[in-house]
């Protein structure tokens, strides 16, 4: 009977799996480039709408952080890019795009946090976590980085001190990919 039940078993694939089956091949497709952002207009915080489909199509490679002003790691790892910024620009063309999580009665925070930081990147207001949503964050920091065209070719959350020198070392496969 044992041995009859795991043949039939092998036949069926219940909800919880087919869920965990999804987001296994969301994250392959992800890892491996197959994927590119979703049409979504969000604002900056300075009041400009921007399509998240126009992210990577400047021939650039893209980082996209998501943060929130209330976590100490995000804000970490954003200071450390920041210091890095500009020699990671010039040396290949990195345009890094924030999208924070806070939600709307937070947004004012949020340009506060980003103007004492003095933080040089294009900050988006995600404030009903539809981004979020779309790419699967489920946790902050998450890192997306881009291709030059505009495929997503790596993703990651957490931070750790010194893992935006992986980050940038990805930047310079990512560059090198689009070069072919």
């Amino acid at each position: 009977m044992k041995n009859k039940q795991l043949s039939n078993r092998a036949y069926r694939i219940y909800p919880g799996e087919l869920k965990i089956l999804l987001v296994a091949v969301l994250l392959v497709a992800f890892q491996h480039g197959y994927s590119q952002l979703p049409a979504l207009r969000l604002k900056t915080i300075n009041g400009k709408t921007l399509n998240t489909s126009d992210m990577g199509k400047t021939g650039k490679p893209v980082i996209i952080s998501f943060f929130a002003t209330y976590c100490k790691p995000c804000l970490r790892e954003l200071q450390a890019i920041n210091e890095l910024y500009d020699d990671w620009q010039k040396e290949t063309g990195v345009e890094i795009f924030v999208v924070s999580i806070d939600d709307a009665q937070n947004s004012a925070k949020v340009k506060t946090l980003v103007e004492g930081y003095d933080w040089r990147y294009t900050v988006l207001l995600d404030p009903n976590g539809e981004l979020k949503s779309v790419l699967g964050v489920n946790m902050i920091p998450a890192v997306i980085v881009l291709n030059a065209e505009g495929k997503i070719i790596h993703t990651k959350t957490g931070y750790t001190d010194g893992s935006e020198n992986d980050l940038f070392a990805k930047i310079k496969a990512a560059q090198k990919t689009t070069k072919k």
